[in-house]
């Protein structure tokens, strides 16, 4: 058949595969005429350069062929002379090319069927960047879909313009499709792949609960209501941290809804999922009580350092702490991001009055004082020897049974103890090895000088090759649990900030950068600006 033929008929196939493939009917065409191309170099040699050309509006094909205008003709297909060029255009120049239209022709088989697998091809490759572009951009969102196929447990869903994969593990438990069901799911990654983009969404990641929650309220969606964090265990039970910006309204009133109305659309979306809505605090002991809801706290201690938390509940609400499994624990953990260790009362009961033993022995031994007055110091919230040694004496004194001279004496004993261990400390650090330029360390102590020592930081060099985990260790996580690793100056009450401002001191004193100068510069600024007598000087002048 003449490729001549049938003009309208190539725009109205142009135009319902565009539409079919939602692509831009341009794309289709250009790809129609990269198939025609291909068809003509098999006609006419695959060395020729032809040029397919559809028209947009009458459907016409032209084909030409491009020659390169030369001085000296080596291949006849592909070059012309510049002599010849000039004949069909006197402003040729060397270089350029000259069109020369080809005759129509016919298909062959083979040619055929080539030209409809570059269409096919080219509009494949159309239709998935048409699909990536739209949806690289919607990841975050909600989507409602059909279900279209279920393969080994993972769920194809057509979405209309695009299809989507739930993978199994992304599915709540015990929640079972068919093709034709409808399904709503959260967009949580589009990729390239080399089978097409790949949509993958998710209806187990915790900000599918909280979409679900911006569609059911209001506030949320005006932004008045913020949801700062959730935590999910699909299926079971969540929970969800809510702040309202609006001090007239109650956001957790909000999110429930009139009798349960809105919370409970989300429920069934999540096939009964049980969600706890919490109030969001920006401190983070009020927040951690929220988030242990419904069991009651009567106590919390926190290690800003390590992000760890303890919390004290009466005995009886141990369990519902820590909830079945350890469930509603470990959601409050993932909720406020902080590691949260439950004790009940008697446990802290228990721990304190083994610290008290503790301190009671230390006291003891170091100042050579029986278990009464161990036991008294304790108990008046000395903590450690250092404390006695410094504290000032009228404190002491006013111990019940102490006067001035017993405090005297106590405290003398403390001062000895300390000068004794740091005679041992300094005696270990020489045996070490430890060099005595660490010494002119600010805030550095023997004790430190010796555990430096003992873990091979013996010069200035050394401790500024260190990281500040080196010194006072670091957190990880292991097996869903959060692990401590020791660092060289464990035991010692040292700040990761201390830690840090120690070894930027060594790299200062080792060479390795420059001291920062803020008091210099400060100096400077206020050389430069004149104090309020100075102005006032002269000003005086000035009016004489």
């Amino acid at each position: 058949m003449a490729v001549s033929a049938n003009r309208l008929e190539i725009l109205q196939i142009a135009d319902a595969v565009a539409r079919e493939k939602s692509i831009d009917r341009s794309i289709v065409i250009a790809s129609m005429e990269d198939a025609l191309q291909k068809a003509a170099r098999s006609r006419y040699g695959q060395e020729t350069e032809v040029r397919a050309e559809i028209n947009p509006k009458s459907g016409e094909v032209r084909f030409s062929r491009l020659l390169l205008v030369v001085d000296l003709i080596d291949n006849d297909a592909t070059q012309i002379s510049i002599e010849d060029a000039r004949k069909r255009n006197p402003a040729a120049q060397v270089g350029d090319w000259i069109s020369e239209t080809l005759p129509p022709f016919d298909f062959g088989r083979i040619a055929a069927q080539s030209a409809k697998q570059i269409i096919v091809q080219k509009v494949r490759e159309a239709e998935r960047d048409r699909q990536y572009e739209e949806f690289k951009d919607r990841i975050g969102e909600i989507v409602n879909g059909v279900v279209k196929r279920v393969e080994y447990g993972n769920v194809i869903v057509d979405l209309g313009r695009g299809e989507a994969i739930i993978r199994r593990d992304e599915m709540i438990p015990r929640e079972t499709f068919r093709p034709g069901d409808r399904v709503r799911a959260y967009v949580y990654d589009v990729r390239r792949e080399q089978r097409g983009p790949q949509i993958f969404l998710s209806r187990t990641h915790p900000q599918f609960m909280a979409k679900l929650f911006r569609q059911e309220v209001p506030e949320i969606y005006d932004g008045v209501i913020e949801v700062k964090s959730v935590a999910r265990d699909p299926g079971s039970r969540a929970k969800i941290a809510v702040i309202s910006r609006d001090s007239s309204i109650d956001p957790v009133g909000a999110c429930v809804g009139m009798r349960g109305s809105r919370v409970q659309a989300v429920v069934g979306e999540l096939q009964g999922e049980r969600i706890d809505i919490i109030p969001w605090s920006a401190d983070a002991a009020t927040f951690i009580v929220n988030a242990l809801q419904p069991a009651e706290v009567v106590k919390v201690v926190l290690d800003e350092d390590s992000a760890r938390i303890e919390v004290v509940v009466p005995d009886d609400q141990l369990s519902l702490a820590i909830g079945r499994r350890g469930q509603n624990v470990r959601l409050a953990s993932q909720l406020t991001g902080w590691d949260i260790d439950i004790l009940t009362e008697a446990e802290e009961s228990e721990r304190r009055q083994r610290e008290f033993v503790e301190r009671t022995k230390v006291f003891m031994n170091a100042i050579d004082v029986d278990e009464v007055v161990g036991r008294l110091l304790a108990s008046e919230g000395f903590q450690s020897v250092e404390e006695l040694a410094f504290v000032d004496l009228g404190e002491l004194a006013t111990i019940e049974g102490f006067d001035e001279d017993t405090a005297a004496e106590i405290q003398n004993r403390a001062r000895n103890y300390l000068e004794r261990v740091e005679a041992e400390n300094e005696a270990r650090r020489v045996e070490l090895g430890v060099l005595d330029e660490l010494k002119e360390l600010d805030g550095v102590t023997t004790a430190m000088l010796v555990k430096l020592g003992e873990n091979d930081v013996k010069s200035i060099e050394d401790l500024a090759g260190c990281v500040p985990d080196d010194l006072v260790g670091w957190t990880e996580k292991k097996d869903g649990e959060t692990v401590k690793q020791t660092g060289f100056l464990d035991g010692i009450d040292i700040s990761r900030e201390e830690a840090e401002a120690l070894i930027m001191d060594a790299r200062v004193r080792a060479g390795w950068i420059e001291a920062p100068e803020p008091e210099a510069e400060a100096e400077e600024t206020e050389a430069a600006e004149p104090t309020e007598s100075q102005q006032a000087e002269a000003q005086q002048t000035e009016a004489q």
